[in-house]
């Protein structure tokens, strides 16, 4: 099988994102000195593999109210927030369809031949399930609960990327495995289950991170343009899409240049500063 040239950047994201590869041996969190570092996809900071951190872990980190209000103000993201917004400005959801390494895990499970589930009106409206769980789980709660409750409660990365691996390596924990861990290893199945019919179910529908960069996305320095001298409206880049869009770059659109290949027209292309 040849592999596309966004595919093998997704790869080489994910082995750079997680390149202490003696951490998979002795299950050891790396702790070095650019682990303080945010990485701009969803990849777990106990990943056993992970040099960096994720950014929205480390979003849900600093905004943890450990003494009421004043303590939050004290810890204001400052630097995560100031990274989102670079890589947001940047790339835009870039970051998702070349960036991720779970979305790379999404779509070769949906390459898997199953009966497939296709967008429609009703996954559009869907996909705003993922601003409200950005607000209630990525930000209120973390406040509220003071534990970054995305990650703890929710994210299928942090299950596979690290949970079931330190529990497989490790027999001390394999010992105290309770609710929460069986919780989160239930909503990776479900989660991989979907992606199987559906493409990019996570990405579509549940990642906040991938809510925070679509607020960018129309205006990225990488984003997708369209030359309207060139394109007829045929709509072949819409309906050809994957992904949930209305049009090239909007909110639901990860970049991923599909739609450069099947236009007729040649009227899509990679924005960059240069070019007007």
């Amino acid at each position: 099988m040849k592999l596309s040239k966004r595919i093998i950047i997704q790869l080489a994201s994910a082995i750079l994102y997680n390149a202490n590869f003696s951490g998979f041996k002795n299950a050891k969190i790396y702790q070095g000195p650019i682990k303080n570092a945010c990485v701009p996809g969803l990849n777990c900071y106990s990943c056993p593999g992970a040099i960096a951190a994720c950014p929205l872990g480390s979003f849900q980190n600093y905004i943890m109210q450990k003494k009421g209000v004043t303590g939050l103000l004290n810890r204001f993201p400052f630097y995560v927030l100031g990274l989102l917004i670079l890589f947001g400005v940047i790339f835009g959801r870039v970051v998702c369809g070349f960036l991720c390494p779970f979305g790379l895990i999404q779509e070769l499970v949906y390459k898997i031949k199953t009966p497939k589930i296709k967008k429609n009106d009703t996954t559009r409206k869907l996909t705003i399930i993922k601003y409200f769980i950005l607000i209630f789980f990525a930000i209120l709660l973390p406040i509220i609960l003071d534990n970054p409750s995305f990650c703890k409660y929710i994210c299928p990365a942090g299950t596979i990327e690290a949970g079931i691996i330190h529990v497989s390596l490790n027999k001390a924990l394999q010992s105290s495995i309770g609710f929460l861990f069986n919780w989160k290893v239930f909503i990776a199945i479900i989660i991989i289950i979907m992606s199987l019919f559906m493409y990019r179910f996570f990405c579509r529908f549940i990642c906040p991170l991938g809510a925070i960069y679509s607020f960018f996305n129309n205006h990225a320095i990488l984003r997708l343009k369209i030359d309207e001298k060139k394109c007829t409206h045929c709509n072949v880049c819409i309906n050809t899409c994957l992904m949930d869009v209305k049009k090239v770059s909007d909110r639901e659109c990860i970049e991923c240049g599909e739609c450069v290949k099947k236009c007729p027209e040649n009227a899509i292309y990679r924005f960059t500063p240069t070019q007007s």
